[in-house]
Formats: C-alpha cells, sequence, structure tokens
C-alpha cells in the first residue's frame, strides 16, 4: 500500500564515540531546609575530540554511554529527571488541567475513512479511550462484517513502547506482514500473520528499518534490513515464508553510505522496486512483481544532483525528476525503453513558482501535491485534453495534500486540507464532474472553529526576503502589541514543515496566545532555493530568518516582545540552540524535544547511526570549510557566559536519531557557563526514543508540561490573563 518514492527522514543525526569512565556529580540537597532545589552539576572531564582541522576539549564527552547502563550516568539522568520534578511541582495543578483540556478534545472514538484496496476496505480504528489503534477491513463491500487484522493495544501489552510502522496485505489479501518496534529506537521486527486463522507465522525478520513489499507467489517479501551498529538502512533482502531468516539471500546492498533504501510495490501493483536516495541523487531498480526470482534493473543510473523517484501505470513510468529542473518536473518512459534517461519525455514541466513534491496516477488523470506561494496544493492535470486546475480550498492559510488513494482505476481523488485552525479534513473529488465530497472532519470536542482565525504574514529578513510566516488566534485577541506568541520553526532538510491543526494549540489559543509557524530558509515552501539558501555554508540563514521573524512579528505588534516562546524539535533543536545563543535577549522562554545541538562531535563520527546520511545537508567537517562553519553555529560550540532565556529540554533515552548525550551535555554546559538565574530544566524519558511517548493519550503528557512551563514563565499579569 505504498509507492515507490522513498520516504523522506525527518530527522536529525546523532554522536561519538566510546564515553570515559564517570567523574561525579553533585546531587541536589534533599534537605527539607534547602531554600530551593539544587540543579545537578556535571562533572567536568577533559576530552580531547580530534578532527584534520584542530582538537576541542569535550568537558562533557562521558556522558555518551551506548549500552545505557552505567551507574554513573544513569544517576546524572535520574537526577535531572528529580530536579525537573521539584522545580515544576508548583505547576503540576496547570499541567494536570491542560493535559485533561488537550486528551478532551481527542475523540474517545475515532477512525479513519475506509480506504479500498483490491477486494477490501482498510481502516485504522481507535476503540473508546484506547491509546492504539486496531487496523481493520471489511471485504466485499463497505458494510461487511469487520475483520481486526491488528489489535494494537492488545499488542502494546506489556510494552512500555509499541509501534506498528507499515502493514502490508499479500496479493491473495490472506496474509499482512506488520513492523512493530517496542524500544523506540525505529528499529523494527517484520511478523507475518495468516488472516484466516488469526496466528502469527513463525517468521520473524529483525532489525529492519520496516519497509516490506510481497511478490506475487504469497511466499516471497522483500525488505529492508538496518546495519546493527549505525542503524543505516544498507541491504534489501528476499525472505521466503518458511525458511530460516538468518540465511536470507541479498538482493541489493547499498554501498554508499549517504543513501537510504526503501522497498515497495508499484501503486499498481506490477512492480517490486528498490529506491536508494541521498540529498543530492536517487536511483530506482525494479524487478515485475511476478518474478520474485529475477535480476532488478536500473530505471535511471545515479549521478551526482539528479533525483528522481518513479511510480507505474499501463505499461508506463512517470518520474518526478530534478534533471534539468530545480524545482522538479514530471516525465514518462515507456517499458520497453525502461533504463535509458534520454527516452524520457516532459508532461509537466518544471515552474520558477511552483515545485513538485510528489506525484499520484490515476487511469484518466496525473494528480500532482505541489508547494506554489509556499502553500502545499493539488493540482489534476488530464492525461489527454484539457487544462490542468487546483483544487480550491476556503482558507487563507493551510495544507492541502493528496491522501489514501490505494487504486489506480479510478476517477475519484482523496485528499486533506488541514491549517492551525481547521482540523483535518478528508474530501473525494471527482475529477470528471468536480463534485466533491466530505469523508470526514475530525472530531475535536468542544472546539468551534468560528472563535479562531487563520492566516499569512510576510515577514523581512535583514537581506531583504520575504518569509512565509503562518499565524493562528481567537478572534478576539488584541493585535495591540500585548500577546503572548509561541513561534515554531523547523528549516532543514527541504521539508516542508506546513500548518498543521494540533488539539493542544487551543489551550493556548484560549489563553490569548498567537501560533506562529515561520517558513525559514532551509525549509522547501518556497521551491528549492529556499531550501539551498539554508544548508550547508548558508546553514546560519535558517537561524537568523527566525531572529528576524521573531523581531518583525513584534515590531508589527502581532506580540508582545516579552512574551514571545520558541519551539522547535530535532533538526528544528539545533535552530532553538542557535538562537539561545544568537538572541536570547529576543525570547521569554524555549522549549525544545530531542535537540540536535552536537553537530561538530556527532559529524565527525561516522560509526554513529544516520551521520554518513547527513554530509550533503551540514557538511563533512573533515573539510576544513565546513569544519569551521559548522563549528560557528554549533549549539554546544557556543554556549558562553551570558545571559539566556528560560529553557525546558527533553529527550528520549532510546532515542536513535539525535540521542539522549547531545542535549544531555547541552544542559551541563548551559548550566556550567550561564550567566541567568531563569530557570533550565531538562527531562530524559527513560522509556521512549525520537518520537516520544507512543500511545495516543500519553504523547500529549509532554505538550502539557511545556505549556505549563510557558505560561509559569509569563509576567505575573500576564499570567493572571492566562489562567482559565
Amino acid at each position: 500500500m505504498s509507492a515507490i518514492t522513498l520516504r523522506k527522514i525527518r530527522i536529525v543525526v546523532v554522536p561519538i564515540m566510546a564515553a570515559l569512565a564517570f567523574g561525579g556529580c553533585a546531587m541536589q540537597s534533599r534537605e527539607p531546609a534547602a531554600p530551593a532545589p539544587q540543579a545537578p552539576v556535571a562533572a567536568v572531564h577533559a576530552y580531547p575530540v580530534s578532527a584534520p582541522s584542530g582538537t576541542r576539549i569535550d568537558n562533557y564527552y562521558w556522558l555518551r554511554d551506548d549500552t545505557r547502563s552505567r551507574p554513573e550516568v544513569l544517576n546524572y539522568l535520574k537526577a535531572e529527571n528529580a530536579y525537573y520534578a521539584q522545580m515544576t511541582e508548583h505547576t503540576q495543578a496547570q499541567q494536570e488541567a491542560l493535559y485533561r483540556e488537550i486528551t478532551a478534545r481527542i475523540a474517545p472514538e475515532d477512525a479513519t475513512v475506509p480506504a479500498k484496496y483490491r477486494h477490501c476496505w482498510y481502516q485504522t480504528r481507535y476503540a473508546q479511550d484506547a491509546e492504539y489503534a486496531a487496523y481493520s477491513r471489511r471485504c466485499g463491500n463497505p458494510d461487511a462484517r469487520e475483520e481486526v487484522m491488528l489489535d494494537g493495544p492488545a499488542l502494546a501489552k506489556g510494552h512500555d513502547f509499541f509501534q506498528i510502522g507499515e502493514y502490508e496485505i499479500s496479493p491473495s489479501e490472506k496474509l499482512v506482514a506488520y513492523a512493530e518496534d517496542t524500544a523506540g529506537r525505529q528499529q523494527f521486527t517484520i511478523r507475518i500473520k495468516d488472516l484466516a486463522s488469526g496466528k502469527l507465522l513463525p517468521d520473524a525478520l529483525a532489525n529492519t528499518s520496516g519497509a516490506v513489499a510481497w511478490a506475487d507467489d504469497n511466499r516471497t517479501l522483500f525488505y529492508v534490513e538496518n546495519d546493527p551498529v549505525t542503524l543505516l538502512t544498507v541491504r534489501v533482502k528476499k525472505h521466503v515464508l518458511g525458511t530460516d531468516a538468518k540465511r536470507d539471500p541479498v538482493v541489493y546492498e547499498e554501498r554508499d553510505h549517504s543513501y537510504y533504501l526503501d522497498v515497495a510495490r508499484t501503486g499498481d501493483d506490477k512492480f517490486i522496486a528498490i529506491a536508494s536516495q541521498s540529498t543530492l541523487s536517487s536511483e530506482v531498480r525494479f524487478i515485475p512483481a511476478s518474478q520474485p526470482k529475477a535480476r532488478f534493473k536500473v530505471l535511471a543510473p545515479r549521478e551526482h544532483d539528479f533525483k528522481y523517484d518513479a511510480e507505474h501505470i499501463d505499461r508506463r513510468w512517470v518520474v518526478r525528476t530534478n534533471w534539468q529542473a530545480k524545482n522538479y518536473r514530471v516525465m514518462q518512459v515507456d517499458d520497453a525503453q525502461a533504463g535509458d534517461r534520454k527516452r524520457w519525455h516532459e508532461i509537466v514541466p518544471a515552474r520558477n513558482d511552483a515545485t513538485v513534491d510528489r506525484i499520484a496516477l490515476f487511469r484518466n488523470y496525473l494528480v500532482i501535491g505541489e508547494h506554489s506561494d509556499g502553500l502545499a496544493r493539488v493540482r489534476i492535470k488530464p492525461w489527454r485534453e484539457g487544462a490542468a486546475r487546483i483544487v480550491e480550498v476556503d482558507e487563507a492559510d493551510y495544507a492541502a495534500t493528496i491522501g489514501d488513494n490505494r487504486e489506480q482505476d479510478t476517477d475519484v481523488l482523496r485528499y486533506e486540507v488541514v491549517s492551525l485552525v481547521m482540523p483535518k479534513t478528508v474530501y473525494d473529488l471527482d475529477m470528471r464532474t468536480g463534485r466533491r465530497e466530505e469523508r470526514k472532519r475530525e472530531a475535536v470536542p468542544g472546539y468551534d472553529r468560528a472563535n479562531y482565525v487563520t492566516g499569512r504574514v510576510w515577514a523581512v529578513a535583514r537581506d531583504g526576503v520575504k518569509i512565509p510566516v503562518s499565524l493562528a488566534y481567537r478572534k478576539d485577541t488584541r493585535r495591540d502589541g500585548s500577546a503572548p506568541m509561541l513561534q515554531i520553526g523547523y528549516g532543514a532538510y527541504g521539508a516542508q514543515y506546513d500548518p498543521q491543526f494540533s488539539p493542544a494549540y487551543v489551550s493556548l489559543l484560549d489563553r490569548g496566545f498567537v501560533i506562529a509557524l515561520a517558513h525559514v530558509r532551509g525549509g522547501g515552501e518556497l521551491g528549492r532555493g529556499w531550501y539551498e539558501d539554508g544548508k550547508l555554508l548558508r546553514k546560519r540563514m535558517t537561524f537568523m530568518d527566525f531572529i528576524d521573524t521573531t523581531e518583525y512579528l513584534v515590531a508589527q505588534k502581532i506580540a508582545a516582545k516579552d512574551k514571545v516562546f520558541a519551539f522547535g524539535r530535532s533538526a528544528g533543536g539545533l535552530l532553538m540552540g542557535a538562537i539561545a545563543n544568537m538572541a536570547p535577549q529576543d525570547y521569554r522562554g524555549i522549549f525544545t524535544q530531542v535537540p540536535f545541538v552536537d553537530v561538530v562531535t556527532t559529524m565527525l563520527d561516522d560509526s554513529i547511526p544516520l551521520t554518513t546520511n547527513e554530509y550533503d545537508e551540514w557538511g563533512n567537517p573533515q573539510d576544513t570549510k565546513f569544519y569551521e562553519y559548522m563549528l560557528s553555529y554549533s549549539p554546544y560550540d557556543n554556549v558562553k557566559a551570558q545571559a539566556y532565556p528560560a529553557m525546558f529540554v527533553s529527550t528520549g533515552l532510546n532515542d536513535s536519531q539525535v540521542q539522549y548525550y547531545e542535549p544531555a551535555k547541552w544542559v551541563a554546559k548551559l548550566r556550567a557557563l550561564k550567566t541567568d538565574s531563569n530557570p533550565l530544566l531538562f527531562k530524559v524519558n527513560m522509556e521512549a526514543g525520537h518520537g516520544g511517548k507512543s500511545g495516543r493519550y500519553t504523547h500529549w503528557r509532554e505538550t502539557a508540561e511545556a505549556y505549563a512551563f510557558m505560561l509559569d514563565q509569563l509576567p505575573p499579569a500576564a499570567n493572571d490573563k492566562t489562567k482559565k
């Protein structure tokens, strides 16, 4: 049920080598007479981190423990958690109130709109108050008896963390292969279930990315194996049911560790394709799904700065590519000429004012997901005659995206629309007649869309470039420069950080906050050039854009100068660390989750997960020009003796993407050098990974904690106004 386009991994890299011996840490006083909790003080042990361009001393390198078992490290992290608990004890009531508010806006029972695939309609459904979803289907017709394929609540029992990554139905529709993660490290085990008997087959494919594709024989599966140390997607293997998985043959191995791998069936189910993709180039190879023993054939050989992904329909490949098209164009090639790029011919030309993000193929139409004017839009183009047209949306600022379309032999397009104040809404559009049917609007109990406004402004950066900003606020919020604001950013990987509705935002909007989503350079909202202007040796532009956006919104009286809060996670955490060093005076508080803050040391170590994949994003610090530039903005390396805003940092002990010791080291250094008395809080989730807690409700605990932290930092008069 997946297309060939490689999954975009919106994550950030991770850190270094073996840790040093413990030197101790000072724990906070537990004497009842102590006037205030004392923050943990990390021991200082000078450790040289060598590079061709020089040696740096890292005083907190000892906090790295790849085994996550050394008592001195765990004790320090536990001390941070204890300090966090003490420092936030007075906000417990507000945390709980916020958590109740947020989760009350989640429908107790919920389900996706059924999507047809072959002879069945598939759905993801939450039972009353369930933390995890059940995956079900109805076969023959959409009103047939429901068959639960995967019972999420039952599978999650006994696990502190649980996630079903992907599932794929066999061509016979009798088996399901699904990927599960019980640690939060994105290391999935693929299991196979017989849907008739309800029994699991003995086959278990461990240490995978979760990607899997069935061959037509219903016995052969292709899957992606991760390197056990670096977690890179390095091999595609073939498994035949009933055989020893340890002896599965490798059908493709990626030798270049700057590439990610994926495997999937094409949308028409005719082929199995392997996609290899790096930041700057890609390659697709394929075999007929009916011939699992065939040798994979390359659609177009990889070249530097040549990217493409492909889908198949009606004896031809349709390709989205940046070949001679910075913002991508769409081309196609007949099956008989596959493998020869010279035979590709253009069907949708490149545009300077729009980026082609993805394509979906239907029997009579090509559907394009694009970004134009900084907005995510859907464009429909007939294969034969007729002009292309944009799907209209009645919102000032929004994201319209191609939805769950599992079959090509239809003229009905499923698409989704969402904004900061409009819950996700699913539509079915008859592309022949233009008739649109709303299939589902996300239920948000107690929420009235009419009370809220969304819009877009263009902040002016210091170099005169205009930065799009998505805004949301209550209609009765005063626009006189008195409102508190939460400004959010990401700005990396060319990711399009489009507006999304969150039940948590409502709790801030109802307290007079403005929500501002800054689409800074480094993202992809305004095309490839927007991305390239915020990466590698221009990365600092991302941080300056965010700061300039803050100052613009304050100058325009959209927000109060002394009530601005900032949030970013993962690569957005790098953004938060940079602005904290560069413009601490602009922010009342900063909240960041799983932040990538130790850029140079991480990127020097190619033994850790994902580092080599990231060279084209941040640069390789083995090269002096990249080393010196990264060193100029790396948050950990640029902490200095100055006043910082109030800060709340969180991480997951099992994070495989930005590992826990990056923020741990950063917080330790901040504690040692900062000159202010503002709170600096660090919370380590001891059971979770990069995505935090896995449950539908428990996921919102961290958000409630962060919002309580922000409200607690407001000036007393403002805090009174924001209490409910």
